[in-house]
């Protein structure tokens, strides 16, 4: 028996463009009811939620990779491709605000009260695009004196789409983060060629987090010296500053802010995390160092596409009140100041030049000939 023929595919078949083309009517679900910019505002907003979901597919596809028992060599640059990915994703959303810019203050005024009280912090892919990367619960940014997410599931129980949001949620608070994957990754960094089952790992990270920090102070101290020579202040005002950084460098590489009981993991986590920064060069890092510049990517292009949003919404309504209710632009400047992975930022305070780091105990081990 002749099996039916298969229909001949089409680009707007293959792109459901019937379907994807008749989703710009707004709440009264029809075009021609609109104002006359605000299909431009529902297409572009539209757009950011379909860029949100790539965003999404991609950091999870790094991070099932990077939170593998033992993630192999080869399986790093897809990680760090996905990454990539995203990173350029968000370029192109930062420049998406500038389109957004071609509404006129007037011409919003016009649509904008139907809005209320829905708000872009409803966002629930933005706000699973947070908890994908790993923020913290205490350090995501209160809507109005409510965790955003609770704002969104509480919305949700009057929407036709409510069940759809619940599960999206839910479902991300509960799944594994970007931000946990890299801290273990990190934690199994061999570092001065001791690995975290070796008997005497805990020696051996212990010795080079001394040795480093004996080489932070004398760059500090020679630092000082060269500023107190020049007269661009005292030299108690230096000692005290010196005094303060080596100390907050101390406290960051023991750990000495997280609980006790995480304190030896995380720990190792920032030693590993130091040690790819400074000897980046090796051949056995060159991929680890890439590795963790796309995750610092990624993070600065979410910063500036909060920041780009704030100056948009700035530029277009002012700083008036949101239309759910929020302060509006003094909460997306508060928002752009957070950061979900600090210790990667925080590190490159600590760095030191190549000729004063200290030296490897096993060359070999990474790649490079005595």
């Amino acid at each position: 028996m002749t099996e039916p023929s298969r229909p001949t595919p089409s680009y707007w078949d293959y792109l459901r463009l019937d379907s994807l083309l008749g989703l710009q009517g707004g709440l009264e679900k029809d075009e021609s009811r609109l104002m006359p910019d605000e299909l431009h505002f529902v297409v572009v907003h539209q757009v950011f939620e379909l860029w949100f979901k790539l965003c999404l597919r991609e950091l999870r596809l790094a991070r099932d990779d990077l939170r593998e028992p033992e993630v192999p060599e080869e399986r790093v640059p897809y990680v760090v491709h996905h990454l990539g990915r995203v990173s350029e994703i968000l370029k192109l959303m930062v420049q998406q605000w500038s389109v957004m810019e071609t509404l006129t203050p007037q011409d919003f005024l016009a649509f904008r009260d139907k809005l209320v009280p829905a708000s872009g912090f409803q966002s629930f892919q933005m706000r699973e695009l947070e908890l994908v990367l790993g923020m913290d619960e205490a350090e995501r940014l209160r809507y109005g004196g409510v965790d955003p997410l609770d704002h969104i599931l509480e919305a949700a129980e009057a929407s036709p789409a409510g069940e759809f949001v619940r599960e999206r949620i839910t479902s991300a608070r509960s799944e594994p983060t970007l931000r946990a994957a890299l801290h273990e990754w990190l934690r199994r960094t061999p570092i001065q060629g001791s690995q975290p089952d070796d008997p005497k790992d805990e020696v051996r990270i212990s010795t080079f987090l001394s040795d480093y920090l004996e080489a932070y102070r004398a760059s500090q101290d020679e630092m000082a010296a060269r500023l107190e020579a020049a007269s661009v202040a005292d030299a108690d005002t230096l000692r005290t500053r010196v005094d303060h950084t080596v100390d907050a460098a101390r406290r960051f590489l023991t750990a000495e802010d997280v609980d006790e009981a995480d304190r030896a993991s995380t720990r190792r986590t920032r030693a590993g995390l130091l040690f790819v920064e400074s000897y980046r060069e090796l051949p056995l890092l060159a991929w680890p160092r890439r590795l963790i510049d796309a995750v610092v990517e990624v993070e600065e292009q979410f910063v500036l596409w909060r920041h780009r949003h704030a100056r948009m919404t700035e530029r277009t309504i002012g700083r008036r009140v949101g239309t759910g209710g929020s302060s509006g632009v003094d909460y997306l400047d508060e928002a752009a100041r957070g950061r979900i992975f600090p210790e990667l930022w925080a590190v490159r305070s600590l760095l030191l030049s190549r000729e004063a780091l200290p030296p490897l105990d096993d060359p070999d081990f990474y790649g490079f000939a005595r």
